[in-house]
């Protein structure tokens, strides 16, 4: 059996577009996790919001990735918010983890409309097992050695927010750092560049018996230049404020069904099963996210 799996992982690594830790985090529940991305969402709408996922990639294959977050955000006064952000990322022989403060600062615009313009600051530490590459029959650049560091880097964001409505534009990292990547079975040294998110959606309350309903679409657009950009596409039903159910479609093949679930006035479960439609990913299985979230 483990042989199997490590024929499968080798697969993985020489053919899936989110080889060798993906650059960035990508989750589902982006829209209840933004601040991971955009650092403008600290504080908004004066509360103080705690958030943390767990998020378990091809649960077929062992030391498949995994990614860890939890993010905090709080309203300070005079309309500056203050959070931090803790993402930890690990995959067959990668681990990095990226800490950042946060602020952000409110300008009023009208009596429903404000725009947030946030800053980030903070950066990884980064890990590659060169040993570990030998598992699966990779070569590596002696190159690899030297890039088990810590990365300083900044992020910034702004966001409009109308009513049940919100545009979101930031960019995370806007300093190049080095890691691992995967050249047809070699691996060698690269160099990230920073990924631009644009995001928005609607709440769209129903009327007449459907009244207690919410339909909440949504979209995250991922652009790095070098590849192709990524999009996620949801739609949640909100019932009665209390449970929420729907799904996500991402453009490079992936969809997924999700939900969560108000257990108390400030507790928010939430869970995802995300599966792929690449046919080098079947054997990989499904992907599982687990949201919690505390509103203050």
């Amino acid at each position: 059996m483990k042989k199997i799996h490590n024929i499968v992982a080798i697969a993985l690594l020489l053919t899936s577009s989110a080889v060798m830790a993906q650059q960035e985090t990508v989750i589902s529940f982006y829209r209840q996790h933004m601040n991971l991305v955009n650092p403008a969402y600290v504080g908004v709408d004066s509360m103080t919001i705690a958030t943390s996922s767990l998020r378990k990639q091809w649960t077929g294959v062992a030391e498949a990735p995994e990614t860890q977050t939890v993010s905090f955000g709080t309203y300070l006064g005079k309309n500056v918010g203050f959070g931090m952000t803790v993402i930890h990322d690990q995959t067959f022989v990668e681990k990095q983890t990226y800490v950042t403060v946060d602020f952000s600062y409110k300008l009023k615009m009208s009596e429903t409309a404000d725009v947030y313009f946030g800053i980030k600051a903070g950066g990884n530490t980064y890990n590659v097992n060169t040993t570990g590459l030998e598992t699966y029959n990779l070569q590596s650049d002696p190159a690899l050695g030297s890039i088990n560091m810590f990365n300083p880097n900044l992020g910034v964001g702004a966001l409009y927010k109308e009513g049940a409505m919100y545009v979101s534009l930031s960019i995370p990292r806007l300093l190049n750092t080095k890691r691992a990547t995967n050249d047809a079975g070699y691996a060698s040294v690269k160099t990230d560049r920073p990924h631009i998110y644009l995001s928005g959606g609607y709440d769209i309350p129903l009327n007449g018996e459907f009244s207690s309903l919410v339909l909440k679409p949504s979209a995250m657009l991922r652009y790095v230049s070098g590849a192709p950009v990524s999009l996620d596409l949801t739609a949640m039903l909100q019932i009665e404020k209390n449970f929420e159910i729907g799904g996500m479609y991402r453009t490079d093949r992936a969809y997924a069904a999700m939900s969560t679930i108000r257990l108390s006035k400030r507790f928010v479960f939430g869970f995802a099963y995300e599966m792929s439609t690449q046919p080098t990913l079947a054997a990989a299985r499904n992907t599982n996210e687990i949201l919690l979230q505390f509103k203050f």
